[in-house]
């Protein structure tokens, strides 16, 4: 079997992509979207008509509403694809606004109810600021599920996981940029590869803490740079992974074996582990990777939001 195949076997593999057209050869189980990549497919010939006709169809309603229509337009082409879940992101520049978080969930998610879809195919997705964790717990006990993204400190993913939301996506390759980029000179690409990743680690760590300790919330590792950092976690509940680097596995036949899996007795040395809101912010804040990925991450999503608006806005003149 292909790498692709074989990764299957141990983990649920999910597509990270607004590219829907591409998504049948890999037959991922879910899809997760992002405002980078929505803004990414909307310039591309075979999507732009799906935002005008979006647009067209929307046209006197405010801004930040043809926005998620626009969203939820993608998302619905998606379900059609792939038999399980979609991840649709609430706008960035509401990440440290709990209640406008929440108003946007309810937006989106009555869209897609809407639409015929249920609820339990939608994640919504939510930077993984102490107030996106608010907010994310009050939506997962309305029934309204979450993927918390952004997510580069264990004080983030312990306090996602208090939260009871339905899932996690620790970015794999944003840390190890930063870490590469920190080292300079130092950096020595094969001892920081595979298991050694720091990405990869982080993700590690997470798993096994919310398995010794029984949290429910899955973990999808994310944002890859290469393949090994993939097979070094086969085992993980999920791995979103780009188009690129699902062809890369799917035309290599390499092994592949499990590498994350049930807690081990060396587990048991684990501490539980608790943050109120100021322990969670100086835990964050003593992260110097993190707060500096975090910021950059909402930042970034941000800007390209402001981009799609701007489409928007042509669209409807």
């Amino acid at each position: 079997m292909n790498q692709l195949d074989q990764l299957k076997a141990f983990t649920t593999v999910v597509a990270d992509t607004g590219n829907f057209k591409q998504l049948a050869q890999f037959a991922p189980r879910d899809a997760t979207t992002n405002p980078s990549l929505i803004l990414k497919a909307v310039q591309q010939p075979d999507y732009a008509p799906l935002l005008a006709d979006t647009v067209s169809a929307h046209r006197r309603k405010p801004l930040e509403a043809i926005v998620d229509e626009v969203l939820v337009r993608f998302g619905l082409e998606i379900l059609q694809v792939v038999p399980g879940r979609v991840s649709t992101e609430v706008d960035a520049r509401l990440s440290f606004d709990a209640p406008a978080t929440i108003a946007r969930a309810h937006r989106l998610i009555g869209l897609y109810e809407a639409a015929g879809v249920p609820r339990e195919r939608v994640l919504i997705k939510v930077a993984a600021t102490w107030e996106g964790i608010a907010a994310a717990r009050h939506l997962e006990q309305e029934g309204i599920h979450c993927n918390l993204t952004l997510l580069f400190a264990f004080c983030q993913a312990v306090a996602c996981g208090e939260a009871g939301v339905q899932l996690i996506s620790p970015f794999v390759g944003r840390i190890y940029d930063w870490h590469k980029k920190n080292a300079g000179a130092a950096w020595d690409e094969g001892l920081q590869a595979g298991p050694n990743d720091p990405g990869v680690r982080s993700v590690e760590r997470i798993h096994r803490h919310y398995k010794r300790f029984g949290i429910r919330t899955e973990v999808m590792g994310a944002s890859f740079r290469n393949v090994g950092q993939i097979i070094a976690l086969a085992g993980c509940d999920l791995l979103t992974i780009s188009p690129e680097l699902l062809s890369t596995l799917q035309a290599s036949t390499e092994p592949v074996q499990r590498r994350l899996g049930a807690p081990s007795p060396q587990d048991a040395d684990l501490q539980p582990v608790s943050y109120d809101e100021a322990g969670f912010r100086y835990a964050l804040n003593d992260d110097a990777m993190a707060t500096e990925k975090l910021a950059e991450g909402i930042r970034a999503f941000a800007a390209d939001a402001v981009k799609l608006d701007a489409m928007i806005r042509t669209l409807q003149s």
